[in-house]
């Protein structure tokens, strides 16, 4: 059996009551003042300068999405089990293959070395 007064229970319950009001008038002011300081913050940026920001998180986002895509595949073929190595087999033969093609003679050598200065200079100024 409980010493507990019944009018007691009413008026605690009441006090919760008006404390869940004003936590919620408290919260609607506080959300106001936030959203307030969000809203002046956001007035404060250039916008002109966000299409810059734009692409550039677009870009890095193609990137990952294809690193992803592109890692998978290559997972599921070196699953495979005679592919993985008739593909380092054909990358010896293709980098053989452009060897003996461009670096055989100074002569050869010389130009790979130019095309390469050339794009350096073209992609990183």
């Amino acid at each position: 059996m409980t010493d507990s007064n019944p009018e007691a229970n009413n008026v605690s319950n009441n006090e919760v009551k008006v404390d869940s009001e004003d936590n919620g008038n408290n919260f609607s002011e506080r959300y106001g003042e936030v959203m307030g300081a969000v809203n002046d913050a956001l007035n404060k940026v250039d916008w002109g300068q966000m299409g810059k920001y734009g692409k550039a998180v677009g870009i890095i986002t193609v990137v990952i999405v294809a690193q992803i895509i592109i890692k998978g595949v290559i997972d599921t073929i070196n699953l495979l089990p005679v592919v993985p190595g008739l593909l380092e087999l054909l990358g010896v033969v293709v980098v053989g293959q452009w060897s003996w093609q461009n670096l055989t003679t100074s002569e050869k050598r010389d130009s790979v070395f130019e095309r390469v200065q050339n794009l350096r200079k073209e992609y990183l100024g």
